[in-house]
C-alpha cells in the first residue's frame, strides 16, 4: 500500500488548507486512516482518524472545531480540512493507514503505512 500526501503550503494565520492523501491499497474502506503531524525538534504527534465507514473520527484537542477529516472511499482518498490556521500548526504533516485496528488510536507505532509528508507553514 502506498499512500500519496498533497495539499500543503504556505498561508496567512486565520487562512485554510486542505490536505489530501490517496491510497493505492484496496480495500480502502476497511483502513483506519490518520494524519500526523511533526514540527522540527518534536516528536509526531496525532491529529485526527476516521473509521472506515468515515463515521467516528478523533481529534486533537486542539484543532477540535477548527479541522475536519474526512474519507472518500470511491476516491480512496482521506482529507484533512484546516480552517482557522495558527502559526503553531505549522509543520510536516503525515496520512497513515492501519488495518485490524479501530477507534481513538493516537500511537504513530499504530500504523503500519505512511506517506510521505506535506508541509504546511502558517504565517504569522
Amino acid at each position: 500500500v502506498q499512500l500519496q500526501a498533497s495539499g500543503g503550503g504556505l498561508v496567512q494565520a486565520g487562512g485554510s488548507l486542505r490536505l489530501a492523501c490517496t491510497s493505492s491499497g484496496r480495500p480502502f474502506s476497511s483502513y483506519l486512516m490518520a494524519w500526523f503531524r511533526q514540527a522540527p525538534g518534536n516528536e509526531r504527534e496525532f491529529v485526527a482518524n476516521i473509521n472506515g465507514n468515515g463515521i467516528i473520527k478523533y481529534y486533537l484537542d486542539s484543532v477540535k472545531g477548527r479541522f475536519t477529516i474526512s474519507r472518500d472511499s470511491a476516491k480512496r482518498t482521506v482529507f484533512l480540512q484546516m480552517n482557522s490556521l495558527k502559526p503553531e500548526d505549522t509543520a510536516d504533516y503525515y496520512c497513515a493507514g492501519a488495518r485490524g485496528i479501530d477507534g481513538d488510536a493516537r500511537d504513530p507505532r499504530q500504523y503500519e503505512f505512511w506517506g510521505q509528508g506535506t508541509l504546511v507553514t502558517v504565517s504569522s
